[in-house]
């Protein structure tokens, strides 16, 4: 029989060596940012660049087309902060409807919901496009920002295994009392099923800021190009491609979700073990 000490350290072993092999392609990527466009590719072997270049990352921050990265930045926490908010209050709100409420045809319609999830999201782009064409939204942030204000199914299921955690005594106290359906919403269940809302906006913010389908077919003007988009136009077929900057720009775009991940974290175990549970 092996000792415990023996598995406690074969144990951090092999969580160690795969925790290397994940950050690697980061790594890389940081480490590149400080080599020269030139041989990037040349020296990919190696991590450590000779010599350092740090003027990549002021090539990188003046930006594009005319437009500095912080342009790019800006108009991408637009979009993230504005998506994320409506997405989990909206989904939140459905979720209620779902978990608390009784109505003709709910299991169809949560059933329809679900099936959305199993829908690949190629299969709408067309349909979704001559929507908004007909609508005048193109060229502006609205077919991006403004569906998220319907639901996102995933939330959605996420906050309903939630709310069935809560007692529905509370429900009953709170009708007792005279509070109404919204008030109900607004005055137990959302301060309860924070924890669960705070890992939807953690997702939410993470799928928006790397998005790059949705703000190449609808924002044509630089001035209103993400940081996704900012990023591909480092990458020139015609000529030279600025490789240096773009890993270097990349590099910081990883900063606001290494940030955000780093702050919430303790979220994402809390909302995601507990929406699994049934009281």
């Amino acid at each position: 029989m092996l000792s415990k000490r023996f598995k406690w350290s074969l144990y951090h072993v092999f969580t160690a060596g795969g925790a290397i092999l994940l950050l690697y392609p980061v790594l890389w990527l940081v480490m590149s940012s400080f080599k020269q466009s030139e041989r990037i590719f040349i020296t990919a072997g190696s991590l450590i660049p000779s010599p350092w270049i740090w003027t990549n990352f002021r090539e990188g921050w003046e930006g594009v087309g005319g437009y500095t990265f912080a342009t790019f930045t800006q108009n991408s926490l637009i979009i993230v902060i504005l998506s994320t908010i409506g997405a989990v209050l909206s989904s939140a709100l459905v979720a209620f409807g779902f978990a608390r409420l009784r109505f003709a045809g709910k299991t169809f319609w949560f059933t329809i919901m679900m099936i959305t999830l199993m829908l690949p999201h190629d299969v709408v782009l067309v349909p979704q496009y001559i929507l908004f064409a007909k609508l005048g939204w193109l060229n502006s942030i609205k077919p991006i920002v403004i569906p998220s204000y319907f639901g996102a199914p995933f939330f959605i299921f996420l906050l309903i295994q939630f709310i069935r955690t809560i007692p529905a005594e509370l429900d009953e106290a709170a009708t007792i009392d005279g509070c109404g359906k919204f008030k109900l919403f607004y005055r137990i269940i959302l301060p309860l099923v924070a924890p669960a809302m705070a890992t939807a906006a953690i997702f939410s913010f993470y799928w928006r800021w790397e998005d790059l389908l949705g703000p190449v077919l609808y924002l044509n003007k630089p001035s209103m190009y993400t940081v996704s988009m900012a990023l591909k136009m480092f990458l020139d077929s015609d000529s030279l491609s600025n490789w240096g900057a773009m890993f270097a720009m990349s590099t910081f775009s990883l900063l606001p979700v290494v940030i955000v991940f780093f702050t919430f974290q303790k979220f994402i175990v809390e909302g995601i073990s507990t929406s699994g549970l049934k009281g």
